[in-house]
């Protein structure tokens, strides 16, 4: 296979909310949903940016575009998940070892799932812990 056919896939989860990235040779281009990054808000932007910058200063230049699909959950739980993904499938593009242990380095959440969920609610009981108080007078 050669350098122009490499397409990578990988997919990040977060709460109810999953990402698939697809990351092909290119000249450096991150979309979200089909938008590119850079028009998200200022901190969900920041979020998105961390593994491509992280990415830039082990490896130099990018030279590759990435599409990333998110369904489900919420807009918080969305870029945390597209981030996921975005940072698995460059580790997976490149195969740096350096770059994913500055990824760990950095911060674990940008390789490893979060894999916290609701909890359930209980029966007899509105909320999944905390209990009615009761009165005996």
């Amino acid at each position: 296979m050669t350098i122009e056919e490499k397409r990578v896939y990988a997919s990040g989860k977060r709460k109810a909310s999953v990402a698939r990235a697809e990351i092909f040779p290119g000249k450096g281009k991150v979309s979200v949903n089909g938008r590119d990054y850079k028009n998200l808000q200022i901190f969900d932007r920041l979020k998105i940016e961390e593994p491509i910058k992280i990415a830039e200063s082990i490896l130099g230049k990018i030279e590759f575009d990435v599409e990333t699909t998110v369904k489900g959950g919420g807009e918080k739980g969305q870029i945390d998940s597209a981030r996921l993904a975005i940072a698995k499938a460059i580790v997976e593009f490149t195969r740096s070892p350096e770059l994913r242990e500055a990824y760990l380095n950095y911060d674990r959440n940008l390789l490893v799932a979060d894999v916290r969920r609701k909890e359930t609610r209980k029966p007899g009981d509105s909320k999944a812990r905390a209990k009615r108080q009761t009165s005996y007078r």
